[in-house]
């Protein structure tokens, strides 16, 4: 069973090898508890620090790294499709570099999956804790006008943090939208989902 990370990265140089080590340590405890094998796909959306350095030295001692490199900057969008495009694993999970979406949380998130009744896990913030009152404002605001306009729902503090089953990811990437929305393309394909709550983190760096 492979379980590929997909992370989308911009000026993140500070923050990959943290998150590197703390996947890393949950990757050997999944190896154990689940047989699981990993694979870390880093996108490089053409970040103006070391972001690339850091995917390079990862990948030269760890060969599960793999990492993608835009020649320019084109937005966390393209970066989430070129990683699910570059994914191999069973199971493909999205998330941030930052660690406010947490890899302790995959091993309950890969059990609800091989429960056969989901082919997504994912997570919503219970809280915006620590962001600016003006930005958790307009962002209440901005699901309460998208829902009112599309049959599609798009759940009320999602994160791109879950973990998809192969099939969800195919499905996923047969939406072939140049300007994308992956929280909207994630519910349209319409498999069954199933949420994980947690408190608002701060960024590592």
């Amino acid at each position: 069973m492979l379980i590929s990370l997909i992370v989308p990265c911009y000026n993140e140089e500070e923050a990959m090898p943290l998150f590197y080590k703390e996947a890393s340590r949950v990757a050997a405890e999944m190896k154990t508890s689940h047989g699981a094998d990993f694979e870390f796909i880093f996108v490089d959306d053409g970040s103006r620090d070391g972001t690339l350095r850091v995917a390079r030295e990862l990948h030269a001692q760890d060969d599960r790294v793999r990492y993608v490199s835009f020649s320019r900057n084109f937005g966390k969008e393209a970066g989430i499709y070129a990683g699910l495009q570059a994914a191999r694993g069973d199971y493909v999970a999205t998330m941030d570099a930052d660690l406010q979406d947490p890899p302790a949380l995959l091993p309950q998130m890969l059990d609800t999956l091989l429960t056969g009744a989901y082919d997504c896990a994912a997570t919503r913030r219970t809280t915006r804790k620590g962001e600016p009152p003006l930005r958790s404002w307009f962002a209440r605001k901005f699901y309460q006008i998208i829902n009112k306009m599309s049959d599609t729902e798009i759940v009320d503090g999602a994160r791109d943090f879950r973990l998809m089953s192969r099939k969800m990811t195919d499905a996923v990437l047969s939406m072939a939208e140049y300007n994308r929305f992956s929280k909207g393309i994630f519910s349209w394909v319409g498999f069954k989902t199933k949420w994980f709550d947690y408190e608002n983190i701060e960024r590592v760096a």
